[in-house]
């Protein structure tokens, strides 16, 4: 089984066509897309009709989540203007999928944990805005009674693999389409992947063990960069240039 693991494309389209041209080069059995399909100031509606034309197991991100359960009025600065470039179908799309799923019987799929899409998984913030990788310990803990042998999470933008103890592993692809974001939640902070690259992971199964290989794959992320320093959001302009927001 060979399976590609995209994320957090965020409306990022040109990052998405590249990712999607890659794996379509990589002998892939499945896509697995775990959320944050359109939020951000980019091209929701050209994203979103990007993944609804795929054949791929979708599940539900917390942006996602917010483009459906919120008023324009109480969606936050990402959200807004991917909600005013979508229309019913990509929201009836949105209502219809799930925040986590099993592929197969091997593989779950969440956006950030199983029980929230909005909680760091595999990486913590401390009260000074540091961001480290998160404990053994933490980590086991969140993944009780998942009991597939590959679990794939989103949500950091991060690209990370854990080997679980007990033999389990756990992967987060990165971010399609977003290299680089700030936030307040726990602590200020800023999440930064170094390069511009769009990001996805893929994961085959060997002799009854996952491998991971982590595709950084170029793209026109200054077209990207460009649209949305032209919307008004200078720190995503700089992370897609970048990869950093310094």
């Amino acid at each position: 089984m060979r399976l590609a693991a995209i994320a957090d494309v965020h409306g990022n389209f040109l990052a998405l066509e590249a990712v999607l041209a890659d794996i379509r080069a990589q002998r892939i059995d499945a896509i697995l897309n775990l959320g944050d399909m359109a939020s951000g100031p980019l091209d929701a509606r050209r994203a979103m009709d990007m993944l609804m034309a795929i054949e791929a197991v979708h599940v539900l991100g917390n942006h996602d989540r917010y483009l459906i359960d919120r008023t324009p009025e109480e969606m936050g600065s990402w959200d807004r203007p991917a909600h005013a470039q979508l229309d019913t179908s990509h929201l009836a799309w949105l209502k219809g999928i799930s925040s986590t799923r099993v592929f197969e019987n091997a593989v779950y799929l969440c956006h950030a944990t199983p029980l929230d899409d909005e909680t760091y998984w595999l990486e913590t913030v401390r009260p000074d805005g540091t961001v480290c990788m998160s404990s053994i310990a933490d980590i086991e803990q969140a993944a009780e009674g998942i009991s597939q042998s590959l679990i794939l999470c989103g949500h950091t933008h991060i690209a990370r693999a854990v080997r679980l103890r007990d033999g389990r592993m756990i992967v987060n692809p990165g971010s399609v389409g977003c290299p680089g974001y700030r936030d307040i939640v726990p602590f200020r902070h800023a999440m930064e992947a170094g390069s511009p690259d769009a990001r996805y992971a893929i994961l085959e199964l060997k002799s009854g063990q996952w491998h991971v290989t982590f595709r950084h794959v170029s793209y026109d992320h200054d077209a990207m960069a460009s649209l949305a320093r032209q919307n008004g959001h200078p720190d995503l302009a700089n992370a897609l240039a970048t990869g950093w927001i310094r």
